[in-house]
């Protein structure tokens, strides 16, 4: 239960030299919302003053977060969310960079600007970590198809979703019947 209050409890012990009794900090951290014993609160001081605490581990947010945040267009984040995405940014350059150009791929893709995609890789492949570089070389291979893709409003998903259709029928009925049965299901479903 203390764990939240940690890092103010040690930095009013550091600003005060030690000299701050652990009544007062139990008191200043009731009003924040503390719920625990004042033992406790004790126990955290002496350790304090014995040197032989834990340093306070930062609130990290997953990978999985970040990656959410640096996804969702700017204007669907909190203004929480949009803080803490700052301060991963400002602490590691390599994130930051990989931020800019995620932003700017999902921009490609959204908007429909292909026509920009040759420049992205070559951004991409200069200065950004070997994993984006590397996506950044494999669309270089099929650059034709996924500017096209990047391009056009039309697409090939509906195509693919009967493939996927006819894919499940047929294993569906693997082992069962022949070739006629699975024609005869193919073209009389909708």
């Amino acid at each position: 239960m203390l764990e939240p209050f940690k890092l103010y409890l040690n930095t009013r012990f550091t600003e005060s030299l030690g000299q701050v009794s652990g009544s007062r900090l139990f008191l200043e951290i009731r009003e924040r919302g503390y719920r625990g014993s004042r033992q406790v609160v004790r126990k955290h001081l002496a350790a304090l003053r014995a040197g032989n605490v834990e340093p306070v581990r930062a609130d990290i947010p997953s990978p999985r977060k970040i990656t959410g945040w640096i996804m969702r267009p700017r204007e669907t984040l909190t203004d929480q969310q949009q803080e803490r995405l700052f301060e991963v940014r400002l602490a590691c350059p390599d994130i930051t960079r990989a931020c800019d150009l995620a932003r700017a791929f999902t921009d490609l893709v959204r908007n429909r600007r292909g026509t920009f995609l040759l420049e992205w890789i070559r951004q991409a492949e200069q200065d950004a970590s070997k994993p984006m570089s590397g996506f950044a070389g494999f669309l270089r291979q099929d650059l034709d198809a996924v500017t096209a893709g990047l391009t056009h409003t039309w697409s090939s998903g509906v195509v693919e979703g009967h493939v996927n259709r006819v894919k499940t029928l047929k294993r569906s009925m693997y082992g069962r019947a022949s070739f006629t049965l699975l024609r005869t299901r193919i073209l009389t479903q909708p």
